[in-house]
C-alpha cells in the first residue's frame, strides 16, 4: 500500500466515524458524546487542512473530491445546523438546572442536598461543556 492509499484509507475511516457521530446527535446527548462530536470534527478537518497541502489535483482526484464533500458536510450540516443546536440545548439545560437549583426551599432533606450536590456537579460539566464547544464556535469566526 503506497502512502497515498494509507492516507486514503485513513481519511476515509474517520470521515465516516465523523457521519456517524453526526447522524447520532441528538437532543439528549451527553456530555462525553458532545465532547467526541467535537473532537472528531476538529480531527477531521486537521486531517483535511494537512491532505490539502500534500496532494495535487492530478493524482488524487478522487481523495480531493471525498475531502471536499466532507468539507460540505462539516461546513454545511455540522456548521450551520448541528453546532447552534448542541450550543442551544446546553443553554436551555444550564439555563433549566440553574432555575431548578434556584427555586429549592431553604430547609432540605439529607437526601435533597445529595441530589442537589449531583446537580450542581452536572452544571459545572455542562457550563465547562458549552464552554469548550463556544471556543469551536470562536474558531468559525
Amino acid at each position: 500500500m503506497t502512502s497515498a492509499d494509507e492516507i486514503s484509507s485513513m481519511f476515509d475511516a474517520e470521515s465516516k466515524k465523523f457521519e456517524n457521530f453526526l447522524s447520532n446527535v441528538s437532543d439528549d446527548m451527553g456530555i462525553s458524546e458532545i465532547i467526541e462530536t467535537y473532537y472528531q470534527v476538529m480531527n477531521v478537518t486537521s486531517m483535511i487542512s494537512m491532505l490539502k497541502q500534500q496532494l495535487d489535483s492530478e493524482n488524487h482526484k478522487t481523495l480531493l473530491e471525498h475531502i471536499k464533500k466532507t468539507e460540505q458536510l462539516i461546513s454545511g450540516k455540522f456548521n450551520k445546523e448541528t453546532h447552534p443546536k448542541i450550543l442551544e440545548n446546553l443553554s436551555k439545560s444550564i439555563q433549566d438546572m440553574t432555575k431548578t437549583l434556584q427555586s429549592n426551599p431553604d430547609e432540605k432533606t439529607k437526601e435533597q442536598i445529595e441530589n442537589e450536590s449531583q446537580m450542581f456537579e452536572e452544571l459545572r460539566k455542562k457550563i465547562s461543556t458549552k464552554e469548550f464547544v463556544e471556543q469551536y464556535d470562536k474558531g468559525l469566526a
